[in-house]
């Protein structure tokens, strides 16, 4: 959550930086950090997988959480009473970095009342801006069904991997993909607070989404986005 969630809200929720250089995409992404409201312990669910106590090297009454879900908003003009979903875990049915946008629903929605388009962004392999909106079905009746127009980008193997190009820019003296240390340490001020034994520790079984009591936090607005294979 602190050293890649939070970095991800940040490049999401960021102003248009004022020039190009490092400096100026960082300062944006610091904005947010210091705009996020601390979520309280009605917005936190910590979980642990099932027989994670039965590893090698942890101890049998281990309260360490495996999984994290949390509910936050932002203080700023922009992002007024947004509600904010972020969610990360040990043992969950896929490996991947997703953010799933909701989009305000328009004033006039004939073909699906209830709910806005959406824009889902894949950062790992394959990276995947998908825009996912209700089309017209077929036939004379006014019926919509799900559409999602995809672009997909598959780096390949001849291209540099994550920390291939962290190494490279760090030796490069190139800053923009690196937290800066005010960031780190405003992420730290987020998360701190939320830390050890200060809200309950629930159970999960492995290859699920985590624990059922984390469904409450996203309950009045849809749900947990829920990631395919591809």
């Amino acid at each position: 959550v602190q050293n890649h969630l939070l970095q991800v809200v940040a490049q999401l929720a960021m102003e248009p930086p004022v020039g190009t250089g490092p400096e100026a995409l960082r300062d944006e992404r610091m904005k947010v950090l210091r705009a996020v409201r601390h979520p309280d312990r009605k917005g936190i669910v910590r979980g642990q997988y099932r027989d994670y106590r039965d590893e090698d090297g942890v101890s049998a009454g281990s309260d360490i959480e495996t999984y994290a879900a949390l509910r936050f908003e932002i203080d700023s003009w922009r992002w007024a009473d947004v509600p904010f979903y972020i969610r990360t875990g040990k043992c969950l049915p896929v490996t991947t970095t997703e953010v799933l946008v909701t989009l305000k629903r328009p004033p006039l929605a004939n073909l699906h009342p209830g709910r806005g388009n959406r824009v889902r962004f894949r950062l790992t392999p394959p990276i995947t801006l998908g825009i996912d909106t209700r089309v017209k079905a077929a036939g004379e009746g006014l019926e919509s069904k799900d559409m999602e127009l995809t672009a997909l980008y598959d780096p390949g193997a001849a291209e540099l991997g994550d920390y291939e190009r962290l190494l490279t820019d760090a030796m490069q003296g190139e800053a923009t993909l690196f937290a800066r240390q005010d960031a780190v340490e405003v992420a730290w001020s987020i998360v701190e607070p939320i830390l050890g034994d200060r809200t309950p520790l629930y159970e999960y079984a492995p290859g699920t989404w985590g624990p059922p009591e984390a469904d409450k936090l996203t309950a009045h607005d849809g749900g947990w986005h829920k990631p395919g294979e591809a």
